[in-house]
């Protein structure tokens, strides 16, 4: 009876094992290669070059090749996850907002970064060159401003969202002037020209953000430019994926990618510009905010007339 029994157990042990190695070939087979999508706001080689390493560890963790797509920008990022052919990307929280407004619970968000201090958030700010008599928002009305893209959360979304209610403007009316640059770094090195006399862009803290990154690289000179306006914090970029893969790729790429700092704590530096001290799990609840402001500033624009 014993033996019966020891041998039935091993059976099916043996039979869940085939099992679980069956569905994890089943997913590869159906998926030999996963894509990532950026849409960042620095230049492609640079972007590139940082999110190489992260592919890699993917690459190794889960089995297949991981490749990585560079989008003209956040919607053809999101086009492309709609259309199936990006599984897994990182085009911050207004452009997530976009998304789940195309795509529904077709996508959803995996984890987000936490910076070195521990927190959530960043914020946008508007910033003018540091040899400018500019020192608030009233000091730039009737002045030409640029914002980044039309489906940047702090280059465009937030911004949008506080002239409307804090100044109970808009940036048509308030600014002589009003352009999308294309992106983060193509506005600020356009406010340090003189293209501009303001533009809006990401920061974190005294040590990270698009200008201090710029700066660090050698794209614009230290001390360049000054901050004039600071949102309230916005709840960071989220890793978003398709929930239409299957269970077991979803499961394991999030395995994956919570260990990252842990695993591979080199690339996860290079990934994150060494501004990040790991990732916590996030879920759609966390960006209500940002929906609703996404939300508000389409309504406006609709009652504007405005594009």
């Amino acid at each position: 009876m014993f033996t019966f029994v020891r041998r039935s157990l091993a059976a099916v042990l043996i039979s869940a094992a085939l099992v679980s190695v069956a569905a994890a070939q089943d997913w590869r087979e159906q998926y030999p290669e996963l894509t990532i999508g950026i849409s960042s706001s620095e230049n492609e080689t640079d972007a590139i070059a940082r999110t190489e390493p992260y592919a890699a560890y993917l690459s190794a963790e889960l089995g297949v090749p991981v490749n990585i797509v560079r989008g003209t920008d956040y919607a053809a990022v999101i086009e492309a996850m709609r259309s199936g052919h990006v599984h897994f990307a990182s085009v911050g929280p207004a452009a997530y907002a976009l998304a789940r407004k195309v795509m529904g619970e077709d996508i959803a968000p995996v984890a987000v970064t936490l910076d070195n201090e521990g927190n959530l958030g960043y914020h946008s700010v508007i910033a003018v060159r540091a040899d400018s008599p500019y020192q608030s928002l009233e000091d730039i009305k009737g002045k030409s401003f640029a914002f980044a893209d039309p489906n940047s959360t702090s280059g465009y979304a937030v911004p949008s969202y506080y002239l409307a209610t804090e100044l109970k403007t808009s940036a048509d009316e308030y600014f002589s002037e009003v352009a999308f640059s294309g992106g983060h770094e193509q506005s600020v090195m356009a406010l340090v020209n003189g293209t501009f006399d303001a533009v809006a862009t990401h920061w974190r803290n005294e040590e990270a953000g698009n200008i201090q990154n710029m700066e660090k690289k050698g794209l614009i000179p230290a001390g360049s430019t000054r901050i004039i306006w600071t949102s309230p914090v916005i709840p960071n970029t989220p890793v978003m994926m398709l929930t239409t893969l299957p269970q077991e790729l979803q499961d394991a790429f999030k395995t994956a990618l919570l260990a990252f700092p842990e695993k591979d704590p080199e690339a996860f530096a290079t990934y994150t510009n060494g501004t990040s001290s790991g990732y916590v799990e996030a879920k759609h609840e966390d960006y209500l905010d940002v929906v609703a402001i996404t939300e508000f500033n389409a309504e406006e624009r609709r009652r504007t007339g405005g594009n």
